[in-house]
């Protein structure tokens, strides 16, 4: 049925509901949590950014699709308990576990729970999908122990305590000229831009102790 044979107020009705539509799309794409809302069959209605990012797809990409097409349902009795929360007019929340494989490659697990969801209890709900990540983060790998001599280290140290090039030079035993000959090198070696960068560097490698005050070489095996 055409608008236009529906008078002017079933035409400013049209026009709200697409302007409260696409405020809720944009609310939802501002939502860190995957987020999708199916048909009942499972046909994909709308997916946030946050769950398009899961498959490194732009949301548009799932238009049309099935939601099974992307996960794996662990939890073969969810939908059965869903069928008959239908029937029964139930609007509850119903948890699954399922897995899928991420844009890289990567098997992923997590909990999806689904929220039906309609106007009256009446009519036929569509799904709220929203997804729980079960799947630990990966540590961060440790920085590699850098390699420095001894002397490199004593230098650090006090840089790191803001001593400059004469005072260094007096507590290491060298000239000026050597202490900057070992801090190019440093610098060279480590691809750092200054003196500040070298002794962050020193810190996170290992070279300086921790939680030491005044600075310290750690031990060198």
């Amino acid at each position: 049925m055409q608008l236009t044979d529906c008078g002017p107020d079933a035409e400013t009705w049209y026009d709200r509901a697409v302007v409260w539509r696409n405020r809720t799309l944009r609310l939802l794409d501002h939502v860190p949590v995957p987020i999708a809302v199916c048909a009942l069959g499972g046909g994909i209605r709308i997916v946030n950014r946050a769950l398009a990012a899961e498959f490194g797809l732009m949301t548009g990409q799932f238009h049309g699709r099935k939601i099974l097409e992307f996960f794996t349902l662990r939890d073969s009795a969810t939908l059965q308990t869903v069928t008959e929360a239908v029937r029964l007019h139930r609007r509850s929340q119903y948890p699954a576990r399922v897995s899928w494989t991420s844009a890289d490659g990567t098997e992923r697990h997590g909990e999806m729970t689904a929220a039906l969801v309609s106007d009256t209890p009446e009519e036929t709900p569509d799904l709220l999908l929203t997804l729980r990540t079960l799947d630990e983060p990966p540590a961060a790998p440790a920085a590699p122990r850098a390699e420095v001599s001894p002397t490199e280290a004593r230098i650090l140290a006090a840089a790191a305590r803001g001593a400059t090039t004469a005072q260094i030079a007096k507590e290491i035993g060298l000239t000026t000229d050597g202490i900057n000959y070992h801090l190019a090198r440093l610098t060279r070696r480590w691809q750092v831009p200054n003196r500040t960068a070298l002794v962050a560097r020193a810190y996170a490698t290992g070279v300086l102790m921790a939680d030491v005050w005044p600075p310290e070489p750690a031990r060198l095996d």
